[in-house]
């Protein structure tokens, strides 16, 4: 590190202008980057300033070198934030590290096992998910003479979020029977089945658009396999929901994917028919010019549409996820409504299609590797398609490879697992209490048509051992409905907004603790279902559907007077009277 960039370096660290010659701006790094909350304000520091990243990081290999063990894990830990940021571990560098890592530890102790983990991290930041046969043969060996079984977690662990599928399926394999639960065991054999799903899809090359159907096959194969191990690894204490539906989402977007390649296809096996422009001229539907094709895009154009709906709903329910889980998902909904925004800008509607507003996909700011390459693609997909509608009609063999080319190239980035889906930082739940309650679970709640039912909500929130950590809930929304189930009585009219109760109210928890009133109108005879669903509101205003979702029976019984009004005009065979209500008397 020169004289002039520690000079600098300490300049904007806050350090003055002192003049300090290059032994003495060492020294004072030296002392300033061994304590925690000064690497965590230099990581801050270089996001703003990112051209001193270089620098930074290179003088924080050649401390590793010198530091002791909780020294290099605090090190490490910055290295690997700040080239999660920003693209600066080089291949020279990565060399370094595995020195480094050979002779890391030699004991069992607990700083030697975070030791392990912290400078695993860092190479494989610096690999960029691309290990190296001599790489892995050093880490399975420190791992083999004295790592723990939660070190090869944890290290697997970090491998997946960096996209090493391959190392952390081998790692899985050698952990899960290390378990002394049978949930654990299922839950690492899932892991190991997603890890082989995505090292299948690695092995895609541009072009290949029947390789690339295969590796979707064998994928999905894993996928399978792993979805099962991981419902055999849910408790009730730990359900693993988030986990389920992100792999259902990931099973269901691999499918699309594959569909998609296969409509393509179809242009080839199954053209347009002689007469498909006098058909389209008969009709006045210029999709049919393209023959058969264009239903088929419309309805892969729906099922990606649909994809990104239920991506967006599960960012929402993830009320408890860190940042980068939730960017990890926009992501992924990102990726979804790219497609069907390139199938209609290239097949269904080239006319009406507009790429401005993509425009700023660029542009945004990146926060890993990862979010990196995937805007990378979208950036590349998007200029292709644009560059296709402005030259050439649809539909033809240029628009369908354009097509393949989008899916090979989203197929090719490998998928990151972030935190979320191995650890919860944040916990918040919410348990709701109503009343009136029925006496037994099975047993409706009566009450007389003429009359409104209070409803009480009473509701606590709970939090784990970090509450607040990644957001803090400023009011809790309830959302009342009910719906008819079953009718009984003479059919007497009610007007339309009587049928069904729809009602929501935001209150603000005390304490941890919140309680409001709904007054319900149950007109019509019958039993009703209620449903009492409560979400939370951020601090930024934002709404999270984390639920809970309660119901309750109430059953709507006609009042004693109408009941012997009604008795009295049949026994005297006179015509029923209208039926006795709060409308009846105004």
């Amino acid at each position: 590190m020169s004289l002039s960039t520690a000079r600098s370096f300490l300049s904007v660290a806050c350090y003055g202008e002192q003049e300090l010659d290059a032994n003495s701006a060492l020294m004072e790094l030296s002392k300033w980057f061994i304590d925690c909350t000064a690497l965590t304000s230099l990581v801050k520091l270089l996001k703003s300033r990112p051209h001193l990243s270089q620098s930074a990081v290179e003088f924080l290999l050649g401390q590793l070198h010198l530091s002791c063990d909780s020294s290099r894990v605090l090190m490490c830990h910055a290295l690997a934030a700040i080239a999660t940021h920003l693209p600066v571990l080089g291949d020279g560098m990565l060399g370094d590290l595995v020195d480094l890592y050979r002779v890391a530890s030699h004991s069992s102790t607990d700083k030697q096992q975070e030791l392990l983990v912290s400078l695993a991290t860092v190479i494989f930041v610096a690999s960029q998910s691309s290990l190296s046969a001599e790489v892995k043969t050093v880490i399975k060996q420190q791992l083999e003479n004295v790592a723990n079984g939660w070190t090869v977690y944890r290290i697997a662990r970090q491998a997946s979020r960096m996209g090493c599928h391959e190392f952390s399926s081998e790692l899985y394999q050698c952990v899960r029977t290390r378990v002394a639960s049978e949930h654990f065991y299922f839950w690492l054999s899932s892991l190991k089945e997603f890890s082989q799903a995505e090292q299948c899809l690695s092995h895609v090359e541009d072009g290949d658009y029947s390789g690339a159907m295969s590796a979707i096959a064998e994928a999905l194969r894993s996928y399978q396999k792993g979805i099962a191990s991981l419902t055999a690894a849910s408790t009730p204490l730990s359900p693993l929901t988030f986990q389920c539906e992100f792999i259902k989402l990931r099973i269901d977007t691999l499918q699309a994917l594959s569909q998609l390649i296969c409509t393509c296809n179809s242009l080839k096996t199954s053209p347009p028919p002689a007469i498909a422009t006098t058909i389209a001229l008969t009709s006045g539907n210029e999709l049919q010019r393209c023959g058969r094709i264009s239903m088929q895009m419309k309805v892969c154009m729906d099922e990606f549409r649909s994809l990104a709906a239920r991506y967006a709903d599960l960012h929402q329910s993830s009320f408890d996820a860190d940042y980068a889980t939730l960017r990890n998902v926009e992501l992924q909904q990102q990726s979804c409504l790219l497609v069907s925004h390139v199938i209609e800008a290239l097949i269904l509607d080239p006319q009406a299609a507009s790429f401005q507003e993509y425009g700023t996909v660029g542009s945004v700011q990146t926060e890993s590797e990862y979010e990196r390459r995937m805007m990378s693609v979208f950036n590349h997909v998007l200029e292709e398609a644009e560059s296709l509608t402005k030259k050439h009609p649809p539909v033809s063999h240029l628009h369908t490879s354009c097509l393949c080319d989008a899916v090979i190239a989203l197929l090719k980035v490998p998928l990151s697992f972030q935190r979320y889906f191995f650890q919860k930082l944040q916990s918040t739940s919410i348990k709701l209490a109503l009343s009136p309650s029925p006496r037994t679970p099975s047993e409706p709640i009566p009450v007389q048509n003429t009359q409104q039912l209070t409803l009480k909500v009473e509701g606590v929130v709970q939090h784990g051992s970090t509450p607040g950590l990644f957001r803090k809930i400023q009011s809790v929304c309830l959302n009342v409905t009910s719906v008819l189930q079953s009718k009984t009585g003479p059919d007497y009219k009610i007007p339309l907004d009587t049928k069904t109760n729809e009602i929501k109210q935001r209150v603000e928890p005390h304490n941890d603790y919140f309680s409001t009133q709904f007054l319900l109108n149950f007109s019509i005879l019958g039993t009703h279902t209620v449903t009492v669903e409560a979400s939370v509101v951020d601090e930024s205003g934002i709404e999270w559907k984390t639920g809970p979702k309660t119901t309750v029976s109430v059953k709507s019984l006609e009042d004693p007077y109408s009941q012997q009004l009604r008795h009295q005009l049949q026994q005297g065979g006179a015509q029923p009277a209208p039926q006795r209500s709060t409308y009846t008397r105004f």
